[in-house]
């Protein structure tokens, strides 16, 4: 799954021993665009907190995963995110460039032109 936004706060980072090992995550809050924006918590892992090196007040897209599990009876859902890719073109401000455009619409050139009139693909 993907998501863009802007990040508008930088959660101090965590860290700890599990059974597998040291641990460590940072949470960013995002801002998507639109009408009505909504904020979503992304959360960071490991050695990709550097990596990425998400900023405040740069906007990116995040290629996520969706997670929930269960905890004494309560429910938890995390949001990964396993790639960004930042939408700043002056080249600073972070963030892992991919050479992935935002744009991944498809060239509607290439459909062919049928006597219906509809060119759509589906």
């Amino acid at each position: 799954m993907e998501i863009s936004g802007k990040i508008i706060q930088a959660l101090e980072e965590q860290s700890g021993n599990g059974r597998n090992g040291a641990w460590r995550k940072r949470d960013y809050i995002m801002e998507t665009p639109g009408q009505y924006p909504k904020k979503v918590c992304l959360t960071v892992w490991g050695e990709k907190i550097d990596q990425f090196n998400i900023q405040e007040g740069i906007e990116i897209t995040a290629n996520i995963e969706v997670e929930s599990r269960e905890f004494n009876g309560r429910w938890y859902t995390d949001v990964k995110v396993w790639r960004v890719n930042s939408q700043d073109n002056s080249g600073s401000g972070g963030g892992q460039r991919t050479g992935t455009q935002k744009n991944d619409q498809p060239d509607v050139s290439t459909f062919s032109d049928d006597s219906e009139g509809d060119i759509l693909p589906f």
